[in-house]
C-alpha cells in the first residue's frame, strides 16, 4: 500500500506543540527510542507531517532520511490526516476477484482524492487493505467502524451520501 503525503496544510495548536516537545526532551539522549517517539507523535498530531519529522529528526540527532525512512516503511505510520470518516476498501483475494479495485476506483472518483489522502475538508479519508475478515461479503468497505459488502460501484455514491 502506498503513502501518500498530505496536500492539507499542517497546523497545531500550541498544546501540541508543548507535548511533542516534551517528548522529544524525554527521549533525545536515546536514539534508540525514535520509534517511539514517533508513535507518541503520531497520537498527539493523529499522522506524522513532515514538519514534525523534521523537529523529532533535530530533537533525536538524527537524519530527516533516517525519520522519512521509518515512517514510510512501517505500515502504521500515517503521512497524512484520516478524515472525520475513514474508508477502508479490502483488496485482499476474494474482494479484489469480487470487483473491490472497481469500489476503490469509484470511491476515489467521486471524492476526488487519491488513495492514501483525505478530502481537502477533512471528512472522508480513503484507504486500501488487505482484509477486514468479511470475505463472505466480499467485496467489502468500511468507513470508520460500519462495514458494507457485496457492493457494487453503483452502491457506492449512495453509501457516502449517507455521511455527507
Amino acid at each position: 500500500m502506498k503513502k501518500t503525503i498530505s496536500n492539507i496544510p499542517f497546523t497545531e495548536t500550541p498544546e501540541q506543540a508543548e507535548k511533542l516537545a516534551a517528548v522529544i526532551e524525554a527521549n533525545k539522549s536515546d536514539k534508540s527510542r525514535l520509534m517511539a517517539v514517533m508513535q507518541e507523535a503520531q497520537d498527539i498530531y493523529g499522522y506524522l507531517p513532515t514538519e514534525v519529522q523534521i523537529r523529532i529528526a533535530e530533537g533525536m540527532g538524527v537524519p530527516a532520511e533516517k525519520v522519512f525512512g521509518v515512517a514510510t516503511f512501517y505500515a502504521q505510520f500515517a503521512l497524512a490526516p484520516k478524515g472525520k470518516y475513514a474508508i477502508s476498501v479490502c483488496l485482499g483475494t476474494a474482494c479484489y476477484v469480487k470487483g473491490s479495485q472497481k469500489i476503490l476506483d469509484k470511491i476515489i472518483e467521486i471524492l476526488g482524492v487519491e488513495e492514501g489522502g483525505c478530502t481537502a475538508d477533512g471528512k472522508f479519508s480513503v484507504d486500501a487493505c488487505r482484509c477486514v475478515g468479511a470475505c463472505g461479503l466480499a467485496p467489502v468497505m468500511m468507513i470508520n467502524d460500519e462495514v458494507y459488502g457485496r457492493l457494487v460501484p453503483e452502491d457506492v455514491k449512495g453509501i457516502l451520501d449517507k455521511y455527507a
